[in-house]
């Protein structure tokens, strides 16, 4: 028999292939056996998706550094990593469209919630795949000095990144779920929460990569908040900006409405 990946001769009691590593298959595929691969693929203890997100909590530099060196094998690429993390958010993003109703936009109880704020979380929905791939290469943008010892490059701090909020999506998923489920007029509030657990994370995670240390760290990490908060503030203008060239909102809907 062959290989149906690569063609190679294989010996009928071989269960891999020896040249491209591709598992050999000879049964049809049925509902049994999809499922039996899926919680192989993914949950199976020896595998690489569990062995991937519980390392990028306890050793993420040996996850995102063993992949910028060359080991491909023994932990989830980045790619695959943030495509898990961007098909679940699929699910907070139906979810939240079916909560937004009872959702609070005027967290801080001003009384100057706007139609503009309502339609601003329509759009970040329709959109929040790609809002989120936006924020890779501004952290990678703003993390230039704090890898300088390492001497990454721009993709190898995209990479950084990628695992970072991937891993830290895949995170707050269950409990984003469950507060949609049951109190979703509470979510924007935990969103205001989980955005500053995300910068603990990301801070740790730059504390176990970059190759500085004391004072030089501190100081490479408060330029990495600077530049990312004028990136923020920029992307943030950015997007109403577009929203009114494309008469998703007008001037009118920025207006509080009146008691």
């Amino acid at each position: 028999m062959t290989c149906k990946n690569c063609d190679a001769r294989l010996r009928t009691d071989f269960l891999y292939c020896p040249a491209c590593g591709a598992k050999v298959i000879r049964n049809r595929i049925t509902v049994k056996n999809l499922w039996v691969d899926f919680l192989e693929r993914y949950f199976n203890l020896d595998n690489t998706f569990i062995r991937t997100f519980v390392h990028l909590f306890t050793k993420p530099e040996v996850v995102i550094e063993g992949y910028l060196q060359g080991i491909r094998r023994k932990y989830l690429n980045p790619i695959s990593y943030i495509g898990i993390a961007l098909t679940l958010s699929g699910i907070i993003v139906f979810l939240m469209a079916r909560s937004i109703d009872f959702m609070q936009f005027d967290v801080f109880d001003t009384g100057a919630q706007t139609v503009y704020q309502e339609k601003l979380m329509g759009f970040i929905l329709d959109y929040q795949a790609l809002i989120f791939l936006v924020y890779i290469p501004l952290m990678a943008i703003s993390g230039w000095l704090c890898f300088d010892e390492k001497k990454y490059n721009f993709a190898e701090r995209m990479i950084i990144f990628m695992y970072a909020l991937a891993h830290f999506s895949l995170f707050i998923f269950i409990p984003s779920v469950l507060l949609l489920l049951i109190i979703p007029e509470h979510y924007i509030t935990f969103s205001l929460i989980a955005s500053l657990s995300m910068i603990v994370y990301s801070t740790y995670v730059i504390i176990r990569i970059s190759g500085s240390k004391g004072k030089a760290l501190i100081g490479r990490l408060f330029v990495f908040y600077v530049i990312l908060f004028i990136l923020y503030l920029f992307t943030s203008v950015l997007i109403p900006v577009i929203m009114l060239l494309t008469g998703e909102v007008t001037l009118q809907d920025f207006v509080p409405p009146q008691n």
